[in-house]
């Protein structure tokens, strides 16, 4: 047999076995590609799926610590409403401490040095001084609102003065005008009148909260209050 024919009869018979070859190499090229897509895709997922977890993981975490801060705030808070509870019962426990009288010439609000002197002792003992207040009663000779607005000019005189010579702090001070209209003197008699204003003059009273006093008790509060109490 000729040899070349031969060689193109074995070329025939192994063309067709070597592209099935070309053909299955392929297909495995493929398949390593898709393989190798598909783990990268399952790693990807799987970095994925650990870091929802860790982050899941760590919200919890947040929330247990959120839980106890709240715990805790929720007992600061019940402890500080029961502080609170305790200081509104003590609010309106007042005690008069001093009881002064500024009085005034033909109603005119000019302070006298006299006047001037027994305020800046008031003032003097209240340095230091916590839970105070200054109540204070203005009373005019004159009738009707002519009596009321004489009265009010004289008060706001004293607010003034202690307020710019002393610092009192207006908050401190509660005033009304009284006019003419004073306090009703006697015993339980049903017939008692009220005792008729004479002359102009503010009443000033300084009350203290006893609470307050005790909280904030220093010693040079302690001698304020000893040297202006009345027996």
């Amino acid at each position: 047999m000729n040899p070349f024919a031969r060689k193109k009869w074995v070329k025939r018979q192994t063309d067709p076995i070597n592209d099935r070859l070309t053909e299955l190499d392929e297909v495995n090229a493929k398949n390593a590609r898709d393989i190798k897509d598909v783990d990268a895709r399952a790693q990807a997922g799987i970095q994925k799926a650990q870091s929802s977890a860790d982050a899941a993981n760590q919200l919890a975490m947040n929330a247990n610590t959120e839980a106890q801060n709240a715990s805790s705030t929720a007992q600061g808070a019940s402890t500080h409403v029961d502080g609170l509870n305790t200081t509104v019962n003590g609010l309106d426990q007042y005690h008069q401490i001093t009881d002064l009288t500024i009085k005034f010439r033909g109603g005119s609000p000019a302070l006298s040095e006299d006047s001037k002197t027994k305020l800046d002792e008031l003032a003097s003992s209240l340095t230091g001084r916590e839970g105070y207040i200054l109540e204070m009663e203005a009373h005019s000779p004159m009738a009707g609102s002519a009596g009321i607005q004489s009265s009010e000019r004289l008060v706001e005189a004293v607010k003034r003065y202690l307020v710019t010579e002393h610092q009192i702090p207006v908050y401190r001070m509660h005033s009304v005008a009284l006019g003419n209209e004073a306090s009703v003197t006697g015993t339980n008699d049903e017939d008692q009148k009220p005792e008729r204003v004479r002359e102009s003059s503010v009443q000033l009273r300084l009350m203290e909260n006893s609470l307050a006093a005790r909280a904030a008790a220093s010693p040079q509060g302690a001698s304020a209050a000893a040297g202006t109490e009345q027996p």
